[in-house]
């Protein structure tokens, strides 16, 4: 019986083989499940359109000013000050920080006035006692100028002495004469009070004119003074104060092409931290000397409208341009359309004769080969190949072919 019921657990060779083929056709199933996988992923990717930005292609003023020289300088504010205490003295209290604006006469900081209050109240003291002294001297010389006149009559009857006169005659005068001493030394208390009150105010630190505070150079506790003293333990400074409405530009010129600088003339200044912003600037004056090591000559421009994104020490290249000209157009002009643009740098892909740009056209690109000409700026002027209008591609994907779909990303 036992023999009987293992024999039935044996597996049959049909079945053996059959088993194996299931696994397997399972294992195919698998890979190529995987493989589909893969294939649509790579075919999503691909099919996914490429997102650029655009800029349109404008029109070129044929009354533009050409570009004469290109220099680069810095922002720089014709009013900055670094506020510091005239007397030295120990922070009592800091009342500003960076990035705060400030208007002329704020206060910004307090020292330790303590000794200056107390030789305050002394000259004070000073002041009341010499005005007691002379109501006292007053009631004096009243009693006096009374017996001298008494001593006077006596005298004219015989009855005092000359000398008992002469007492009474220089009590008078005396006492006349502490009077003004007094007086004198109510004026040197008074002087002595000012001069005090100096010294107070001298402790409490306020904005010499309407502007930002960009650096915070003092704590409460720390020394500070007007000059350099206890080696690094003493301040000399507790802010930084800038006028922003004074920013302006500074920049070295070659004096080999000085003569192409005029006070007045008109500049395009381009902030390195805004590349794509053309800023309208004019000389200011140039400043009459030469730097004999660089050969270089200082010029100063001013921004026609400022901005808060300008800031002082900023990088900015500018670029000198020439008065416009004043050409009379001719008919012949008239009649025959323009075919230059200006386009931004971005653009512009190859070099020389191999420069193209991708246009979008009914959300395709179009590569179109173009002729460039002369440099505006971060602009440049096409002679041909561009039409004022077209939109091109001036940043996003990279490797964008002929006849591709894409998508133009809004601008902010």
């Amino acid at each position: 019986m036992p023999a009987a019921d293992l024999s039935s657990l044996k597996i049959d060779d049909s079945h053996r083989s059959g088993s194996s083929g299931g696994k397997v056709w399972r294992i195919f199933a698998a890979s190529f499940g995987v493989l589909v996988l893969i294939a649509g992923g790579v075919f999503a990717l691909r099919s996914r359109k490429p997102v650029v930005e655009v800029a349109e292609a404008r029109a070129v003023n044929t009354q533009q000013a050409e570009t004469l020289l290109n220099a680069s300088g810095y922002v720089t504010p014709r009013r900055r000050a670094t506020v510091a205490a005239k007397i030295t003295g120990r922070v009592t209290s800091v009342l500003f920080d960076e990035g705060m604006s400030v208007r002329e006469g704020q206060l910004l900081a307090t020292l330790d006035d303590s000794d200056a209050r107390r030789a305050l109240d002394a000259a004070v003291a000073d002041r009341k006692s010499s005005q007691a002294a002379i109501a006292d001297y007053q009631v004096q010389l009243k009693y006096a100028q009374i017996s001298l006149h008494r001593t006077q009559e006596l005298h004219d009857a015989q009855v005092q002495s000359q000398d008992a006169l002469d007492i009474a005659g220089t009590n008078v005068d005396s006492l006349k004469a502490k009077i003004t001493l007094a007086r004198d030394q109510v004026e040197a208390s008074a002087t002595r009070i000012e001069q005090a009150q100096q010294n107070v105010d001298n402790c409490v630190i306020r904005a010499p004119f309407s502007g930002i505070i960009v650096s915070k150079d003092a704590q409460v506790g720390e020394m500070v003074s007007p000059l350099s003293a206890g080696g690094g333990f003493t301040r000399t400074g507790i802010a930084t104060i800038v006028d922003m409405n004074s920013n302006e530009i500074e920049v070295d010129v070659n004096e080999a092409y000085i003569a192409r600088v005029q006070p007045g003339q008109k500049v395009t200044a381009t902030l390195d931290a805004y590349p794509d912003w053309q800023i309208p600037s004019h000389v200011r004056t140039i400043i009459p000397t030469a730097d004999r090591q660089k050969a270089t000559v200082k010029v100063r421009i001013s921004f026609d409208k400022l901005d808060p994104r300008i800031l002082p020490d900023m990088g900015v290249k500018v670029a000198f341009l020439s008065a416009a000209p004043s050409q009379p157009k001719s008919k012949s002009a008239d009649k025959a359309p323009s075919a230059k643009a200006i386009i931004p740098r971005s653009a512009v892909h190859g070099e020389g004769d191999d420069a193209f740009v991708f246009a979008i056209h009914d959300g395709k690109v179009e590569r179109r080969a173009i002729t460039l000409g002369r440099a505006i700026a971060t602009d440049v002027e096409v002679i041909a190949g561009v039409n004022v209008g077209d939109e091109l591609v001036v940043s996003g994907a990279d490797n964008l072919r002929d006849s591709e779909q894409v998508e133009v990303r809004a601008q902010q």
